[in-house]
């Protein structure tokens, strides 16, 4: 939710900043849980004031400021957003603005998309109107109420510190629109004129405000839902911030890379849904239209063959562009211009299994095999989801290794993320509730974008998914691998290995052909019929749909206040070896597939679990709605 809402006349008044900063940091350790960094913290002390106190003098000091505006479905925030009346139509107008405090900026080695700022640790970042327009894109697409008001959205970057022109210069080559328009402290005459054109003096009140706040939100764009035209076609997805960010890094490498003959490592991180495959296929799609060699490879069956099913189903050229990790053991030395590796948490130690030829039998590792089949390798990873044992995919290990080639790493970070209706309080919590981040467990405290529910029995827990299956959303049931997995019978039936009680239901297929009803394993998470089945967190992981059911498994219990793990209950194979997995080791990745689990949703989550004290505890911490 929106960190404050006040006018500017209120902002423009407050003798002091850090009575601001102080409201601001109150507000947002009680909607988010997470207290504001030092960047944070001294934009609002610096720029707030600055901004309002140019709305006052522009005698806009009663449009409302929606402070740290929160994007719908997402957790990204606009530092403001503008809400009040247009001086020609009388119809609600947003400005959405992007404050900078950056007194000079210049571009990335010539390119018009990134922006390098002396002293700002972190490498190129994102040029600041490319932000706002992308903001302004993607609010004009979910907000229902301004979808078919064109004229009522514009947006501005202001880099009030900018007072010489001549340091910022580099800045105009990037083109502008209403939607994206760029001023600096140099530009302060033509800047007020700007909003004076967009908002009207008599803007007092809340009703505009209101309208977007209230505002019905359209569905999101889910990644398998748009990826055929994505890769085939033209841009679909909405890029923000450093979304924006990772791709363009990428494509300006790209030509870096093939102009000088050299080699440049990208790694982008992010958490459950913070758009890693989003930029994955954006990539995939934007090289292939440049003529560029790329090729996108996981090291995920099921993720590979459902790209491949919806991205080539008319088009089974476009299947060959999606591949396996440990498919590179002879590739050519840069032979292609970009390998795009998603899910890059799932590289292995080598590429060498029970399959491979004996020729190629070495101890050559996958990230060197990887690492060296293009000019530009993109790993996109998170470090909280290595589930298997051998799994090494972590950011430092990339960078190590790059290093030991004498090649530099440039690292774009995703903040936002996108599943679990966008709340990134929801991913926090569910982190701290299984030990992975530190301050848990806590109480969830509720939030307006995501919906949390517990269930007493398994039976419940189908119901509620059930309801919410017949009122058109996506639904999925998925458990810890804490039973038998059988084969299914000879006359094609599955059997209900997951048995709780009288409820039982079988896991999703093994295979890669339908079983009745059933989709086949790796389809299991989004064609038709996977409903009837239980998945498991290498069917489910990379996966998103709008509800989702939970079941702790007798190997996560609660006990003594926390979550602790019970070796003997847990059934998967790879985890049998307790000499090559340690109990510190199986620790950690059992949580991580309940990370992983809990994560799936985008609308809601339900929980279960087969274990009393564990259901008890659950109830304290998560409240009925």
């Amino acid at each position: 939710m929106t960190l404050l809402r006040t006018s500017a006349k209120r902002v423009a008044g407050i003798a002091h900043p850090d009575s601001l900063v102080e409201q601001l940091l109150e507000q947002m350790l009680f909607t988010t849980g997470r207290r504001a960094s030092e960047a944070e913290r001294k934009s609002w002390g610096r720029s707030l004031p600055v901004f309002a106190r140019d709305l006052v003098d522009a005698g806009l000091g009663d449009v409302e400021m929606l402070i740290e505006y929160h994007l719908p479905l997402t957790s990204q925030r606009a530092d403001v957003v503008l809400a009040g009346v247009h001086p020609n139509t009388g119809a609600p107008s947003y400005v959405v603005v992007e404050l900078k405090q950056w007194s000079s900026a210049y571009r990335f080695e010539g390119s018009p998309e990134l922006v390098e700022v002396p002293g700002m640790p972190g490498g190129p970042k994102l040029h600041p109107v490319a932000q706002v327009k992308g903001y302004c894109d993607y609010l004009a697409d979910f907000a229902r109420a301004i979808e078919d008001q064109p004229d009522a959205l514009a947006g501005m970057a202001y880099l009030h510190n900018a007072t010489d022109p001549s340091t910022v210069s580099d800045l105009r080559a990037f083109p502008t629109g209403v939607t994206g328009r760029l001023f600096t402290g140099a530009d302060r005459a033509d800047m007020l004129a700007f909003l004076q054109s967009r908002l009207s003096a008599d803007s007092a009140g809340h009703a505009a405000g209101d309208t977007l706040m209230r505002s019905a939100v359209a569905p999101s764009q889910q990644l398998l839902k748009v990826a055929a035209a994505e890769v085939r076609d033209r841009p679909q997805f909405h890029l923000l911030g450093n979304q924006q960010l990772a791709v363009d890094l990428v494509l300006h490498n790209v030509e870096q890379a093939r102009s000088a003959d050299s080699k440049r490592v990208v790694v982008v991180t992010g958490g459950p849904g913070s758009g890693k495959s989003v930029i994955a296929l954006s990539l995939v799609g934007e090289l292939a239209r440049r003529g560029r060699t790329v090729l996108h490879a996981t090291g995920s069956r099921s993720f590979t063959q459902t790209l491949r099913k919806v991205a080539g189903h008319r088009a089974p050229r476009v299947q060959k562009m999606f591949k396996y990790f440990n498919q590179f053991m002879t590739a050519e030395r840069n032979g292609l211009d970009v390998l795009v590796l998603d899910e890059a948490h799932r590289i292995r130690e080598t590429s060498v299994d029970r399959y491979t030829k004996a020729e190629l039998r070495t101890d050559r590792p996958q990230i060197d095999e990887l690492v060296a089949a293009a000019r530009v390798p993109v790993f996109l990873l998170d470090e909280h989801q290595i589930v298997r044992p051998g799994e090494m995919g972590s950011l430092e290990q990339i960078q190590q290794h790059a290093q030991s080639l004498g090649l530099d790493v440039q690292h774009v970070h995703l903040g936002e993320q996108f599943r679990c209706g966008g709340s990134e309080e929801y991913v926090l919590w569910v982190k701290q509730l299984l030990g992975l981040e530190e301050g848990g467990p806590v109480p969830w405290k509720g939030d307006p974008q995501f919906d949390v529910r517990v269930a007493d029995s398994p039976q419940e827990l189908e119901h509620l998914l059930s309801q919410q299956a017949e009122r058109g959303y996506g639904a999925r049931m998925t458990a810890g691998y804490c039973w038998p997995w059988s084969d299914a019978h000879k006359d094609g039936t599955l059997v209900p290995d997951v048995v709780i009680g009288d409820w039982s239901r079988p896991w999703n297929v093994k295979g890669d052909r339908r079983v009745g009803d059933a989709p086949p394993s790796a389809l299991w998470a989004t064609e038709d019929g996977g409903f009837d089945q239980v998945g498991c967190v290498y069917t489910a992981q990379g996966f998103e749909y709008d509800w989702n059911g939970v079941i702790l498994g007798p190997d996560l219990v609660w006990r003594d206040g926390r979550f602790t793990t019970v070796r003997a209950a847990n059934r998967d194979p790879d985890f049998k070896n307790t000499k090559k997995i340690g109990d510190v080791r199986f620790d950690k990745l059992v949580r991580n597939v309940y990370k992983i689990l809990l994560t799936r949703g985008m609308v809601g989550t339900v929980i279960y679990s087969t274990d009393e004290q564990t259901r008890v505890a659950l109830r304290a911490l998560i409240k009925p709605r």
